[in-house]
């Protein structure tokens, strides 16, 4: 692309700069605080961590102050700190049931093993405006927990552990078998290495959990209306906290430093595996955070690129890798607003000339008539 330099704008560029901050502070409201932006916005801050692909709740919190709200930029901004960080090593994986449970529920089954765990959600709420939420946050917290208890509810801490509804319907021998594709035996790391089709799954799962929540969403919505053919049901999707575990640089012996909270999706698609019979076939996401909408479409795409034929858009691996990173799409979209002097020149001339040559003709069958 042809660029040409801007002279003499730099004040115009840092004032502009300057009446952006000016925007967030020019009013008489309270300045929020990364505290509170991080305790009471935390869907956005989980949200804003998935797409940065860093898991800091406090840096997620001051980018989305910074970027005044604009989740894509908060992401950016996300994603370029992280670039500065030194990879120290790689965690231990873990199984999630390890993981300790905010959230389970099943949409696939009734009554599950260890029981439906609602948890925090708006789910069963009406989307009404709530004027009440005016209230003081300690008011309002010793009122909920009043009524929690008087509901008959329970502060007492959940199990442990709880089964994977997954493994029950694989121990009857209704799953079938992951397809296995080249690269699979060793995870791939986007972040390293440029991504390259056919991509192995692992690949395919870092990229779209790093992906933007409003792209994964479009393109399983694409799916589920029928440019494609995955008719999900939830087996299982839990909200909890995985154990962070890595070796010891010396010793290597597995120690845990903290936990991480993850959102998890485990859908049953249609009827699958041509050699072992008829069996459910699965997709899978996982995510930073609390996005049950971008882990429950993360796993229709999963189960969508791998048995898919490549005839809709959310069956080919490389329209869906290609195009769900916000910060991608999001910088290509914003790099037109920069000057494109010599390009836009270079066409207004052949413009002209070829209005010219078509005025010509013109004139010349007008003559001949």
């Amino acid at each position: 692309m042809g660029y040409v330099a801007v002279k003499g704008g730099t004040d115009a560029i840092e004032n502009a700069c300057r009446a952006f901050q000016l925007e967030r502070v020019k009013k008489t409201s309270t300045v929020l605080g990364v505290e509170q932006i991080r305790d009471q916005l935390f869907f956005l801050v989980d949200r804003v961590m998935g797409e940065g692909s860093l898991y800091a709740p406090d840096l997620a919190a001051l980018a989305i102050r910074q970027a005044a709200g604009d989740t894509l930029e908060a992401a950016f901004l996300l994603r370029a700190y992280r670039t500065t960080r030194p990879r120290l090593g790689y965690s231990i994986p873990r199984p999630s049931t390890q993981m300790r449970i905010v959230r389970r529920i099943s949409a696939a089954f009734k009554d599950v093993p260890g029981g439906q765990v609602l948890g925090p959600t708006n789910d069963y709420t009406l989307r009404l405006l709530n004027f009440d939420l005016e209230d003081s946050p300690k008011i309002t917290r010793t009122k909920l927990l009043h009524e929690i208890l008087e509901s008959g509810g329970s502060l007492e801490p959940l199990p442990d552990t709880f089964p994977r509804i997954i493994d029950i319907l694989r121990r009857e021998n209704l799953i079938a078998t992951p397809e296995r594709s080249e690269g699979d035996g060793k995870a791939f790391d986007v972040t390293r290495d440029s991504l390259l089709f056919p991509a192995p799954r692992s690949a395919a799962l870092q990229a779209m959990a790093r992906g933007e929540t409003g792209g994964l969403l479009l393109l399983a919505y694409s799916n589920m209306r029928g440019y494609g053919n995955i008719h999900p049901t939830i087996g299982e999707l839990r909200v909890g906290y995985m154990p962070l575990c890595i070796p010891h640089p010396s010793s290597g012996k597995i120690y845990r430093v903290g936990e991480v909270k993850v959102t998890e999706a485990e859908i049953l698609a249609r009827f699958g595996d041509k050699t072992d019979g008829p069996r459910f076939t699965v997709g899978y996401g996982l995510c930073f955070g609390h996005n049950e909408v971008k882990a429950i479409s993360m796993a229709i795409l999963d189960r969508s690129i791998q048995g898919g034929t490549g005839a809709t858009p959310s069956e080919d691996a490389e329209f869906v890798l290609s195009h769900i990173d916000g910060i991608e799409s999001m910088g290509f979209c914003n790099h037109w607003k920069l000057p494109h002097y010599v390009d836009f020149q270079s066409d207004l001339d052949r413009l002209r000339k070829a209005k010219e040559i078509h005025e010509s003709q013109g004139m010349d069958r007008h003559q001949k008539k």
